[in-house]
């Protein structure tokens, strides 16, 4: 097993369940398939299938909570996109989704993803297993108004103006962050870890989110496009406070370096085989898209 033989079984899942979508419905699915199959790291749910298969042997026994997590992460970006909030016209390398299907369609297919992912986790949540249940909660309370959105609407509220230190992290630690450490939180709690590891797992990916957020202003600066996938200096367009402005970038490739040491001296408390998650988080460190 490896991350990549993991990317690709999701792969498989996601394309799978669009396929088997009843014909007649596929122009309701087809913005919807067009951002979900366009590509991207899928970070996220590979942190939950790695964190799952620390504890348990079959990671493809929570496929379905990892396909939910993407397709949320991606109703995000086709809404971050939309010419009302980041006006992005490039993403995972391919137009973004209004700018081919039109705003109001984009809308409704981030409406989709988000909906379809919770069909999913409720879904599998119906054989009444609380861990399945609580994983649930864990995933939507990061995606919602006291997570991811209130980073999103933190962010908006904050162009064109400058915003101190603690507004900022507190910004990217929901707007990235929350969702990224749901993930890792989620799979461990799928897998039944222990209390103590929990605890852990959640710093882990408090720091690791950080980590991530600090990474892509670094990119958004000096990131190629046809690499990223994605238009740069967009941040310097929209007139925000990013980490970049406000540490500089020497200082912001030294915390990102810090952070993730940090994150390997909690993966190192585990007393599991933590290789995988050492190897993700070494590749986001290292990243160039």
């Amino acid at each position: 097993m490896n991350i990549k033989f993991v990317k690709d079984a999701l792969e498989q899942w996601i394309s799978d369940y669009f396929d088997n979508k009843p014909e007649v419905d596929n122009r309701n699915f087809e913005a919807m398939i067009y951002s979900i199959k366009v590509g991207g790291k899928r970070v996220r749910p590979i942190l939950m299938l790695l964190t799952y298969d620390m504890y348990k042997s079959d990671y493809r026994d929570i496929m379905p909570f990892a396909a939910a997590l993407e397709m949320i992460h991606t109703y995000s970006l086709i809404h971050d996109d939309l010419p009302s909030m980041d006006n992005d016209d490039l993403r995972r390398g391919k137009p973004t989704n209004h700018k081919i299907y039109g705003e109001a369609i984009a809308i409704l297919a981030g409406d989709g993803l988000l909906n379809e992912a919770m069909i999913i986790m409720l879904n599998q949540c119906l054989d009444g297993d609380l861990n399945k249940i609580k994983a649930s909660t864990v995933i939507a309370t990061a995606s919602g108004s006291q997570g991811m959105i209130a980073g999103q609407i933190c962010d908006i509220l904050s162009e064109g103006i400058t915003i101190s230190e603690e507004e900022l992290l507190y910004m990217h630690r929901n707007k990235t962050g929350q969702l990224i450490k749901a993930a890792i939180v989620s799979g461990a709690i799928l897998a039944n870890a222990p209390v103590e590891d929990l605890e852990d797992l959640s710093d882990y990916g408090e720091k690791l989110g950080l980590a991530f957020q600090i990474k892509d202003d670094i990119l958004d600066v000096i990131g190629d496009v046809d690499i990223l996938g994605k238009n740069i200096k967009g941040d310097e367009c929209n007139n925000k406070t990013t980490f970049i402005t406000m540490y500089g970038l020497e200082k912001c490739k030294e915390k990102c370096n810090t952070l993730t040491q940090e994150c390997f001296q909690i993966l190192k408390k585990l007393e599991v085989n933590t290789k995988y998650l050492e190897e993700i988080t070494e590749f986001l460190l290292k990243r160039e898209f």
